[in-house]
């Protein structure tokens, strides 16, 4: 499984609703899983700058990194960008090998 990094930029209008922040993150995530269950996610964490949330998460392929994205626009993110991971000690091997 490949790691994604989701960052989610809400929509005006869902940040204002703030007493219903944790249904809204709810009804995503059971999105998510309904809709792609061999998602697993590992963290999720608030942001403060230009993006309100940024989850990390393995998925099987960027076509169903895709489809988290799409799922966080349908539930009121302006802009949700999935973005493929390489761990750091893999990256430096990685770099090893073009040298």
């Amino acid at each position: 499984m490949q790691t994604y990094i989701l960052l989610t930029k809400l929509s005006p209008e869902l940040l204002r609703q703030m007493q219903k922040r944790e249904q809204h993150g709810r009804e995503w995530l059971d999105k998510v899983k309904e809709k792609c269950p061999q998602v697993k996610f590992k963290e999720h964490y608030a942001l403060l700058g230009d993006y309100d949330f940024m989850d990390i998460y393995e998925a099987p392929d960027a076509e169903m990194a895709a489809k988290v994205s799409m799922i966080s626009n349908q539930h009121g993110a302006v802009n949700a960008k999935s973005m493929s991971a390489i761990p750091y000690k893999r990256f430096l091997e990685l770099t090893e090998e073009i040298l």
